[in-house]
């Protein structure tokens, strides 16, 4: 199968409810970072690509109907150009609100100063040091007025690329009504999901890292 949907906001905008709506939506399923932890040979897949080899897209993606979430939504310019029919969302949130979720979360874990046991966990780690905070971010992940600026960069770049036809820029806090008009499907008749509180995230990562 082809992606019908490409995310292309960064992580802690809210992808982990969006990947839980698509696939209530028929748009299942999503790929999303956590996908690293039940296909660990596909860490270094996307450091290669990274690094300027060619994407086989397919061969990583061709089980999916979507594509949220990083390490998927740093190449959202090949994901938009090697699947035209695709559409794709941007979600977006406040720019200081995203800073201190991220900050506490996902840059904590690529900070911890040991890696986990888990290899499953490592790799995760070790790809998202290199594609995000070496990659995006210059590595400069503790420079918050940096890590906005790129924020808000990327947000603009995504816009500026795609016509609006394609693109939903989209907060996750607003439902369904926005997300079902784009893909052009009804709004179910059960809440929206809403995934991975911050808290819920760190307890969860915590263990999962050995993080105290």
């Amino acid at each position: 199968m082809a992606l019908q949907v490409i995310g292309a906001g960064m992580g802690r905008t809210g992808t982990l409810s969006l990947k839980a709506a698509l696939e209530q939506l028929g748009f299942g399923p999503c790929y999303h970072m956590t996908r690293i932890f039940e296909h660990i040979e596909h860490g270094p897949m996307w450091q290669q690509f990274a690094a300027g080899a060619r994407g086989d897209w397919d061969s990583l993606l061709g089980d999916f109907r979507a594509a949220v979430d990083w390490p998927a939504s740093h190449f959202w310019r090949e994901l938009a150009a090697f699947y035209p029919q695709a559409k794709v969302i941007l979600t977006v949130r406040d720019a200081a609100r995203w800073f201190s979720s991220i900050d506490s979360t996902l840059f904590r874990f690529m900070g911890a100063p040991e890696m986990p046991h888990d290899e499953a966990a490592r790799r995760q780690i070790v790809m998202a040091r290199d594609i995000v905070q070496k990659r995006i971010f210059a590595g400069r992940i503790d420079d918050r007025a940096h890590v906005i600026e790129v924020f808000e960069r990327h947000n603009r770049a995504v816009q500026d690329a795609l016509p609006a036809e394609r693109l939903l820029v989209y907060d996750v806090a607003r439902g369904w009504a926005p997300l079902c008009a784009f893909l052009g499907v009804p709004v179910p008749d059960a809440p929206f999901p809403r995934i991975n509180a911050q808290q819920e995230l760190l307890d969860t990562h915590a263990q999962r890292y050995q993080l105290t």
